[in-house]
C-alpha cells in the first residue's frame, strides 16, 4: 500500500483491530438474515510524511451509503459547539448577507441553520441522502455529491466561491486527501478562510482513544500532516484552537498561501508539542497495541464476572467508536442486552457485527440494568447528567476508555 498523501510504501502495521464491518452500516432485523461484510482494520504509519492511515478496503461508497444513520442532531452538546462556533465566525470575519458559507460534510444541517438563521447565504456539501433531506427541510439548500476538485470547479462555475469553507470532521473520512485539498484551494475565495476540526492525533494516542479507529476514517490527524497536505496545494494554516470536543480536537485556521495573515503562536506551540511528544518519529507509535489489548481485557474480565454474578448490563450510544470496542472485543448480546439511543434513525436497528438491539430510553427505564456502558465516552458529561436516574434503582454507569471506571 501506498501513503496517500506522499505516495511513500507503507511498511509497519501501528495497529491492528482484527476485522470488523463499516461502523455506520446498522442493520435491520430482516439483513440479520444474510452475510455480513467485514473488512480489516488496520492502521498504517508513513515513516516520510507521519500520516496514520487505514489499510485500503472498503470505498467510500460502502461506507457512506444513502441511508447513511449517522446524524449530527441528536447530542445536544454538539448542537451548542456549533451554535458557539457560528457565532464567534461570524464576528470574526464579518460574515453578511453578500458573503457565501459553505460546508463541507454538512449532515443533517445542524451547523448550517445557525448561518441560515443569522441571514448569512449557505450551501451544503453532503454526499448521502438521508441525512441531506433533513437539511434541506430546514431550508438548507445541498449539494449530494462527495466533495473534490471536480465539484469545486463546478461550485466556481456557478459564482458559488466561498468567504468560508467549515470542515468539521471531514477531512479524516475523504480516501483522496490530496484531491480534498485541492478542492479547498479552487473553492476558496482570495480572501476566504477554511476551518477545519478534527480529532488530535496526539490525543487519540495520549488517551488511547482507539475507539475513533474505524473505516470511514481514512486518516488520523496531526497539525504537521495538516500543515503538509495543504502547503502542497497552495494553502497555509494560520492559527489553531484546541477543542475538548471528540476526546480533544484541534480547530485549524487556512487561506491561500499568498494572504497575508500572520502565523499565531499557538500555532507554533502545538508544532513544538507534536514533535516533542514524537509524531515526527516512530517515538510515539511504540506501545499502542498493547495499551488497547489491556482495555480489552480489562472491559471483557469485567463484564463476564459480573453476568456470572446474575448482573443486567446494558449500553448506550450506538456510535460508531461503540461498533469498533464492540466488535474488537467480540462482544455480543450474551454480555450486553441491547445499546440505548437518542436517535429514531437508529431505533429498530441492530449494531453491525455485534448485532445488539437498538431501543430507545424507555426500555432502560422499564429494564433497570445494574450497569450502563456508555460507548460513546466524547459525550460522557451529557450522557450522565441524562441518564442520573439510573442511580435511583442502584444502577452504575461505566465507561471503557481510556480506562474501566464508574461514573
Amino acid at each position: 500500500m501506498k501513503c496517500r498523501h506522499c505516495s511513500n510504501t507503507l511498511i509497519k502495521t501501528w495497529l491492528d483491530l482484527g476485522y470488523s464491518p463499516p461502523s455506520n452500516a446498522y442493520l435491520s432485523e430482516d439483513s440479520l438474515l444474510f452475510p455480513e461484510t467485514h473488512f480489516p482494520l488496520r492502521l498504517y504509519v508513513c515513516d516520510r510524511c507521519w500520516l496514520v492511515q487505514t489499510e485500503d478496503y472498503a470505498s467510500e461508497k460502502e461506507l457512506f451509503s444513502s441511508d447513511y444513520a449517522y446524524f449530527s442532531s441528536y447530542s445536544q452538546s454538539w448542537l451548542e459547539h456549533a451554535s458557539v462556533f457560528c457565532e464567534d465566525i461570524i464576528k470574526r470575519l464579518s460574515l453578511g448577507g453578500r458573503s457565501l458559507v459553505v460546508e463541507v460534510a454538512s449532515n443533517d444541517g445542524y451547523l448550517l441553520k445557525n448561518m441560515l438563521n443569522a441571514g448569512i447565504p449557505c450551501l451544503g456539501i453532503e454526499p448521502t441522502d438521508s441525512t441531506a433531506s433533513v437539511a434541506e427541510s430546514k431550508g438548507i439548500p445541498v449539494i449530494r455529491k462527495f466533495f473534490g476538485t471536480d465539484l469545486a470547479e463546478s461550485l466556481v462555475h456557478m459564482g458559488k466561491a466561498a468567504d468560508l469553507i467549515v470542515c468539521n470532521n471531514v477531512l479524516a473520512h475523504v480516501p483522496d486527501i490530496n484531491d480534498f485539498a485541492k478542492g479547498l484551494k479552487i473553492a476558496l475565495k482570495s480572501e476566504g478562510t477554511i476551518t477545519l476540526e478534527f480529532p488530535h492525533l496526539l490525543q487519540l494516542i495520549k488517551h488511547c482513544q482507539f475507539d475513533t479507529v474505524y473505516h470511514e476514517h481514512y486518516s488520523y490527524l496531526s497539525l504537521n500532516v495538516v500543515e503538509t497536505v495543504f502547503k502542497a496545494v497552495g494553502l497555509k494554516v494560520f492559527d489553531v484552537d484546541e477543542l475538548d470536543t471528540h476526546g480533544g480536537s484541534l480547530r485549524v485556521f487556512a487561506c491561500h498561501e499568498e494572504d497575508q495573515r500572520s502565523l499565531s503562536d499557538n500555532r507554533l506551540r502545538i508544532l513544538k508539542e507534536e514533535e516533542e511528544f514524537g509524531l515526527l518519529s516512530s517515538q510515539a507509535f511504540s506501545d499502542f497495541q498493547e495499551r488497547v489489548l489491556e482495555i480489552k481485557l480489562n472491559l471483557v474480565g469485567f463484564l463476564v464476572q459480573q453476568k456470572k454474578d446474575g448482573k443486567r448490563i446494558a449500553a448506550y450510544g450506538a456510535a460508531a467508536k461503540g461498533n469498533t470496542l464492540l466488535n474488537y472485543c467480540g462482544i455480543h448480546s450474551d454480555l450486553i442486552s441491547y445499546v440505548v439511543d437518542a436517535s429514531p434513525y437508529k431505533q429498530g436497528l441492530y449494531m453491525p457485527g455485534s448485532h445488539l438491539p437498538i431501543v430507545d430510553e424507555q426500555v432502560l427505564r422499564d429494564d433497570k440494568p445494574d450497569y450502563v456502558l456508555v460507548l460513546p465516552w466524547n459525550l460522557v458529561n451529557e450522557i450522565v447528567v441524562q441518564l442520573d436516574y439510573v442511580r435511583e434503582w442502584g444502577g452504575r454507569l461505566l465507561r471503557a476508555v481510556p480506562r474501566l471506571e464508574m461514573m
